[in-house]
């Protein structure tokens, strides 16, 4: 019996379509196989896949199993696939498909005890489902708040691979996540700094909120302790408000490297990133095996404070130039090249 289920990967902060299909044989002994290019992490979800299945009472196949991944030339990563091959693996064992699964793309990592764990990206997922015109989404619970900023669709959010089951097969009635976005927005939109509490400097105050108005960057210079990482993290404060799609872009950004806090919605502060003077090339402008967004991009629409700033190697400020020209950071690699946006302000402090 084959099942086919939709679900994503993410190729940066992109959210691609995968159809995951699953054949269970009629004959055979009872293996399982992923192909369509999947990396480790996915390879290994068959274990979390098989012992997942048993602890919710579940049987698996009986017979040989494959699993298709598709496109086949595009990379898998991560564990976001574990609870759709779970589903296809059982409803190709049953002989029956739910109708309502082609309504849906589905993801979520499964725990061994069947719980759903959150992914990554289900902003940028919640995005494609209406792009390509999907009734919905199933996300891992603590997820549901971040897909559901995006109207038009229907954010489902499952807390096991039971639920998950059940309510597929409509047998287990669950109501789509509704979030005010207007209200979620004003309430994230606090910072913790004021601009306003800061006492004297009066010259290097006049300084950032004229760099404020004009978006320029800027070089503090003076001595320990004369407040310079505090005004640098207060400058949000005089910047206009982030606007909505700002706070989308932002918070896809975050949603995709991971750094979402959990059950939130949105960013509602402009971000300040204080990389530390050691860091890497690729840690600090993106890169890595697997491209990953660096702390320009997690600035994006926010600031990018360095600190002690004639301690960076000079290779490495030499990597700003391009992302603070162009406002984004195109990372090539041999089997594609991936575009992360990274407009932000530079403040840079040293002491005399």
């Amino acid at each position: 019996m084959l099942s086919r289920l939709q679900s994503v990967t993410l190729v940066g902060i992109e959210a691609i379509p995968c159809e995951v299909e699953v054949n269970v044989a009629t004959r055979g002994f009872s293996t399982a196989q992923i192909v369509g290019l999947p990396d480790t992490a996915v390879k290994e979800s068959l274990e979390r896949i098989r012992t997942a299945v048993t602890n919710c009472g579940y049987e698996l196949p009986a017979h040989r199993t494959v699993i298709n991944l598709a496109p086949a030339d595009i990379r898998k990563e991560g564990p976001a696939l574990d609870l759709p091959i779970a589903l296809g693996m059982l409803f190709a064992a049953d002989g029956m498909v739910p109708a309502s699964v082609k309504e849906y793309m589905i993801a979520g990592e499964l725990a061994l005890d069947g719980r759903l764990r959150p992914i990554k990206g289900a902003l940028s997922m919640a995005m494609l489902a209406k792009k390509e015109g999907y009734r919905g989404v199933l996300v891992p619970r603590d997820n549901a708040n971040e897909a559901a900023v995006v109207d038009s669709v229907e954010v489902i959010g499952v807390g096991s691979l039971t639920d998950a089951v059940g309510f597929l097969n409509e047998q287990l009635p669950l109501e789509p996540t509704v979030v005010d976005l207007q209200d979620v927005f004003e309430k994230s939109s606090n910072y913790d700094v004021d601009f306003a509490d800061v006492r004297g400097q009066e010259v290097c105050k006049r300084a950032l909120t004229v760099a404020a108005a004009g978006g320029h960057n800027l070089l503090l210079i003076g001595p320990p302790g004369s407040g310079k990482t505090l005004m640098a993290k207060c400058l949000p404060t005089i910047l206009p408000p982030l606007s909505l799609n700002e706070s989308l872009e932002t918070t896809r950004i975050w949603s995709a490297s991971g750094k979402l806090p959990v059950g939130a919605s949105l960013l509602g502060v402009r971000p300040v990133r204080t990389p530390h003077h050691s860091a890497s090339g690729p840690a600090l402008v993106g890169g890595g095996t697997i491209p990953q967004a660096g702390e320009v991009s997690l600035a994006h629409h926010g600031i990018l404070f360095l600190d002690e700033f004639p301690e960076f190697q000079r290779s490495i400020l030499e990597t700003l130039r391009q992302p603070m020209e162009d406002g984004c950071v195109t990372i090539a690699r041999s089997h594609s090249a991936v575009r992360f946006p990274a407009e932000f302000m530079m403040v840079a402090a040293m002491n005399p």
